[in-house]
């Protein structure tokens, strides 16, 4: 494994979630089976604004829109959709 690989979850973590948890299961197996190391992080809604949205979600190679709307901040998770269309990373919503 030496290829590391970033991914930031856009949604707000409930680990009594079960789909929360079953996301980060989900990228572990993904992972393994690439053979790469992966980094993963929650990124709260809340967090995620016009000014601030670039600098938080710039180190990540792909994004992840987590299930469990309604996010805490609509507007951050469309901010963050919109940056990665418009710097194009690998995105995906569910």
């Amino acid at each position: 494994m030496d290829q590391e690989v970033k991914v930031g979850i856009i949604g707000d973590y409930d680990p009594h979630r079960r789909y929360h948890v079953a996301t980060d299961d989900a990228l572990g197996h993904a992972a393994a089976a690439l053979s790469v190391s992966l980094t993963s992080s929650w990124i709260p809604t809340q967090l995620l604004t016009k000014e601030s949205v670039g600098k938080i979600l710039e180190p990540f190679h792909a994004l992840w829109c987590a299930p469990g709307s309604p996010y805490k901040s609509m507007d951050g998770s469309l901010q963050a959709i919109q940056f990665a269309r418009e710097q194009g990373r690998p995105f995906m919503g569910t």
